[in-house]
């Protein structure tokens, strides 16, 4: 279970201890705007927990921050799986930490992920109600009560899986990587965002909705490969019995020829990863490719957990 740190405990290890290791998941827009002195940006998408591990602060422990607690518990259980347990996250965010009285950068305002997902959701929601009140021809009547009951479908399933594919894509445009400049660009973000917002639900990357039950008889009877996308240092400290090592950094850069040299094209390849969020690139990456991929999104403790056998470590 998570352990959590307030943002006055934080105070107060902070100016005992000026190299604590402070790490803000938000995106770098979001960052710009405002953190915590001497906070490093590492956005979730790109939490790499294996290095991390590695380099703690000068206590041992590394804090976890974002905008209101919730990404970087998500980082923090990331790190709790990886074996690494020495970790807090800061109770309310970046901004409960300025309001305890925590030195702060601030920069130029910029809105952040969330209220972009809202506006986005809102937005798309309202449209499809326009849509199917005033489209005139039945399709497009159909098309706006689609596109209305689609977000709302979308919005339940990431309350319950605690998962935002819209977020997840928004957080990738270029007006979150960076601050922009001017009301034109501050205009243009929030217009790409609500049509970023629609494309996401409809062509979103999903994980297969394959039980884990006929995955693992697929694997048995050898019909699929169960493929880690891990880097190797993870692979190294755990992997499972039937599962082969392809790590994301390679795949990348990985010709087509000679993935068909190490893949077999005539079956089912299930890539797994620490927490289901690298594997979905790599399905992405090998389905251009022309294989039958399929990103699982339960991580690798998750998979040990249903009874997936862990290879036996030498």
């Amino acid at each position: 279970m998570t352990e959590n740190i307030s943002p006055q405990e934080l105070l107060k290890r902070f100016q005992n201890n000026k190299s604590i290791r402070i790490i803000d998941v938000r995106t770098p827009g979001e960052f710009g705007t405002l953190h915590v002195q001497s906070a490093e940006n590492m956005p979730l998408d790109r939490l790499d927990p294996a290095s991390l591990a590695l380099n703690p602060g000068t206590d041992g422990f590394l804090y976890f921050i974002c905008q209101s607690g919730g990404r970087s518990k998500k980082a923090c259980d990331a790190m709790s799986t990886a074996g690494f347990n020495k970790v807090l996250n800061i109770e309310g965010g970046t901004v409960a930490c300025e309001t305890a009285g925590l030195p702060v950068v601030r920069g130029r305002k910029a809105i952040s992920l969330e209220r972009q997902v809202r506006i986005s959701a809102g937005s798309l929601v309202f449209a499809g109600v326009l849509l199917a009140a005033f489209g005139g021809m039945n399709e497009i009547r159909l098309a706006g009560l689609c596109l209305a009951g689609f977000i709302g479908a979308g919005l339940v399933f990431a309350g319950i899986t605690n998962t935002c594919g819209m977020g997840m894509v928004i957080a990738k445009m270029p007006w979150n990587q960076s601050p922009s400049s001017g009301n034109t660009s501050k205009t243009t973000g929030l217009l790409m965002a609500i049509i970023i917002g629609t494309v996401t639900h409809v062509f979103a990357e999903t994980h297969t909705e394959d039980t884990l039950a006929k995955i693992k008889h697929a694997v048995m009877i050898q019909d699929a490969i169960l493929l880690d996308v891990r880097e190797p240092k993870e692979w190294s400290r755990g992997h499972l019995s039937l599962a082969k090592s392809l790590p994301l950094s390679e795949l990348r850069t990985t010709a087509e020829n000679n993935l068909h040299d190490r893949l077999p094209s005539n079956k089912i390849i299930y890539c797994h990863c620490l927490s289901g969020g690298r594997c979905l690139e790599a399905a992405r990456i090998l389905l251009s490719y022309g294989y039958d991929a399929r990103a699982l999104q339960p991580g690798y403790s998750d998979l040990i957990e249903a009874g997936f056998t862990q290879a036996t470590r030498k």
